[in-house]
């Protein structure tokens, strides 16, 4: 038997899973990640810490898998994206934390770059919309205020990269500084139909090109694990040769293949993607476009939209609220009553992503009356989360131009049985949940799996279960709760924007 190790490096936290040449996973391993909040909508995290937890779950379940060395083919890599991390060449030392994905400290440099009439350019050559939410501005960031940074990098003393990036160096002991399409169409650097990055908004952003990872396709050799990491000396010389962000591979491992095809992720965030096969539309509606992979030469793009705060939304309630003490505890409440009692959760708390793309909009319960209950309060969370991904998806449909009936989903809410069927209700979408919901980590095995030689893409399709099918239940009377919602979303709306936070 020969193994695929697949290294999932999340928002909170590090996970390996270790799969067989069925797609089976023999082995999983995990760490936990701290979020760090040093400002009111800043969110850092420990690149130190990252490269720790990661080398813990490694270790740990090749450990618990009883395998040889030698029977792994390949090592996959998929990360959360647009992360920007900033570290000295020599030591590999970071210099500053991490600045998370959901972090809005350069929303104001956004808005000026907007004023500067630049936004049509960037969305023409990079398929995004100027927010704070990408890498580039992160990046520009770190320069403008660490001391000496600017100079460093243009001597090639630092480097800069997404989650992947860092992982890929640091696992290579230096040898390798590198990041895939799908990662560099997310920093708001990157052409993503001449698959190089855009001098012209490097010189916007004063960013020096000698600090920035060599673009490479999805499945490739990228180097291999170096001698001497303490905790996994045994996989040393092991090839790392698949990495592709989390939604792109989350997109594959659904084996979403064909244009047209559709899957969203319920992870910290919710993220939907459809397959538009090798033509890279540009949103007319507030969605993004990024390529999802490139293998044998061929590149495949999508369409994306993204919500910040889905997940996070129930750990709130759990955390912060104290109103349940387990996601389940969710599920189980919000069952318990036969509607929202009028309550609508906004989960904004770091801002609207699509298609509303509002950096200063905040969370916010809007509805309560004295007869309100925390059962009301945690369905609509849960039902927060469907209609924003139902306002994704009825965006994809305008901007496609194709009809949608079926949406593939994954990530861990996506366990939740009632959730899936409000999305299906909210939707009049048909849900498909496979059996395996790690498509992500599926996604980031399968680039390592076919470069080595072990699978094609006709054997990754057959690993594909289905586990259920939620049809749409009462979908009129759901959308005029959507007509609701949306009131409720034009609320939330601008709220930061004097800079009270």
């Amino acid at each position: 038997m020969r193994y695929v190790i697949a290294l999932d490096q999340g928002t909170t936290s590090s996970r390996t899973i270790i799969f067989d040449a069925y797609g089976r996973a023999v082995a999983t391993a995990s760490r936990p990640l701290t979020q760090y909040y040093p400002k009111p909508g800043w969110v850092e995290h420990d690149p130190e810490e990252i490269l720790k937890t990661q080398i813990d779950s490694l270790r740990e379940a090749y450990q618990k898998s009883g395998i040889q060395a030698s029977d792994i083919v390949g090592i996959g890599i998929t990360n959360q994206r647009e992360t920007a991390i900033l570290w000295e060449k020599e030591s590999g030392k970071p210099v500053h934390n991490a600045i998370v994905w959901q972090c809005r400290r350069t929303a104001d440099y956004c808005t000026q770059l907007k004023e500067e009439g630049v936004e049509d350019y960037i969305r023409r050559k990079t398929g995004l919309l100027i927010d704070a939410y990408f890498s580039g501005t992160k990046y520009k960031w770190l320069l403008d205020n660490l001391p000496g940074t600017y100079a460093a990098a243009e001597r090639g003393q630092l480097l800069c990269g997404t989650v992947d990036s860092y992982l890929i160096w640091s696992l290579t002991g230096g040898k390798a500084h590198v990041s895939d399409y799908s990662n560099l169409s997310r920093t708001m650097l990157f052409d993503i139909d001449k698959l190089t990055y855009d001098r012209d908004i490097l010189s916007l952003l004063n960013l020096p090109e000698a600090m920035l990872p060599t673009p490479v396709p999805s499945s490739a050799p990228f180097g291999v694990v170096a001698k001497g990491i303490p905790g996994i000396e045994d996989l040393a010389g092991i090839p790392i040769c698949g990495s592709a962000g989390d939604q792109a591979a989350a997109l594959f491992g659904q084996c979403c293949f064909e244009a047209g095809q559709i899957k969203n992720t319920y992870g910290t965030g919710c993220f939907t993607l459809m397959n538009l096969g090798g033509d890279s539309i540009r949103s007319s509606h507030g969605l993004v476009t990024s390529v999802a992979w490139s293998l044998g030469g061929k590149t495949t793009y999508a369409l994306e939209g993204s919500v910040f705060n889905a997940g996070s939304s129930i750990q709130w309630l759990r955390d912060e609220l104290g109103l349940i003490s387990t996601a389940k505890e969710c599920d189980v409440l919000a069952a318990s009553v036969p509607d929202n009692g009028g309550v609508y959760m906004v989960s904004a708390f770091t801002g609207l992503g699509a298609p509303h793309w509002d950096m200063y909009a905040r969370g916010m319960l809007i509805g309560l009356t004295r007869g309100s209950t925390k059962a009301h309060i945690a369905r609509a969370t849960l039902e927060g989360i469907a209609f924003q991904v139902n306002d994704l998806v009825e965006t994809m449909r305008a901007d496609s131009g194709r009809p949608i009936t079926s949406l593939r989903v994954d990530g861990g809410a996506s366990a939740s049985d009632i959730l899936m069927q409000l999305q299906a209700n909210i939707s009049g979408l048909t849900v498909d949940r496979p059996i395996q919901r790690e498509t992500t980590a599926m996604g980031a095995a399968f680039f390592a799996g076919l470069h080595s030689g072990l699978w094609t893409l006709e054997d990754l399709e057959k690993m594909r279960v289905r586990d259920r099918l939620f049809e749409g239940e009462e979908t009129a009377r759901y959308r005029g709760y959507v007509d609701r919602w949306r009131e409720a979303v034009s609320r939330s709306t601008h709220w930061a924007e004097d800079g009270i936070n």
